[in-house]
């Protein structure tokens, strides 16, 4: 069951303005990947939901969160429908993230008031997920839409949300171009949390990029 309400995941999806994504086999070197990014200052984690039994780490993950991250929002990402989202509600997520846009998964999350964003791709889409209830609308895959897309649906809909997912990196350059569009937060994957950085289970330089992104974020932002 989640420990967050929608409007308070929503909210820190705004706060902060990023999400990192990850997803690995093993529980203790996510809990560390976890923890690295809870100590540089991240407070949502998106727990691409990819691998077989990815069910059973988050689960555990959540635990962990619950027990040693106090205000660390757990979401699930990668879901492909309504029957998975409840299973990961059931495990304690406070946000499910989607590829496509689903009508069975907004049914199940807004039955449990659990925020949902759907990947969409066209203005069409996005309108209709908010018909749906959607709060912030994730751009997938980011990279091949940019800031522009962003500047350009917050034209004729300027009370749209939006999370481009894909595209985005740890740079200045790329994130006050995402900013400077009107994107309310970025979700970050390997370019944040890297196959070097897993591989040498540098968690050290991982809370830093974390705060590095996070310091960027707001530098831009004010």
């Amino acid at each position: 069951m989640a420990q967050f309400t929608r409007m308070e995941v929503a909210q820190t999806m705004k706060d902060i303005g990023m999400i990192p994504l990850f997803f690995h086999s093993d529980i203790e070197l996510s809990k560390n990947v976890l923890k690295a990014c809870y100590d540089g200052g991240a407070r949502l984690m998106e727990f691409t939901a990819r691998g077989d039994f990815a069910h059973e780490i988050f689960g555990e993950l959540t635990k962990y969160a619950i027990k040693e991250l106090p205000g660390m929002i757990m979401g699930v990402g990668s879901v492909t429908d309504g029957a998975a989202a409840s299973l990961y509600m059931a495990l304690g997520a406070n946000f499910i993230v989607t590829p496509v846009l689903r009508e069975d998964i907004a049914i199940a999350c807004n039955r449990r008031k659990v925020l949902w964003s759907p990947g969409c791709g066209s203005l069409t889409e996005i309108a209709r997920a908010e018909e749906l209830g959607c709060e912030i609308v994730k751009l997938f895959p980011g990279d091949l839409y940019g800031p522009k897309f962003v500047k350009g649906i917050k034209g004729p809909q300027p009370w749209t949300s939006i999370m481009p997912t894909g595209g985005v990196s740890p740079t200045e350059e790329n994130l006050k171009g995402w900013f400077d569009a009107g994107v309310t937060c970025v979700g970050m994957g390997s370019q944040l949390i890297s196959k070097d950085i897993i591989a040498s289970k540098d968690y050290e330089k991982l809370e830093l990029e974390v705060k590095k992104v996070i310091c960027l974020i707001n530098d831009i932002r004010n």
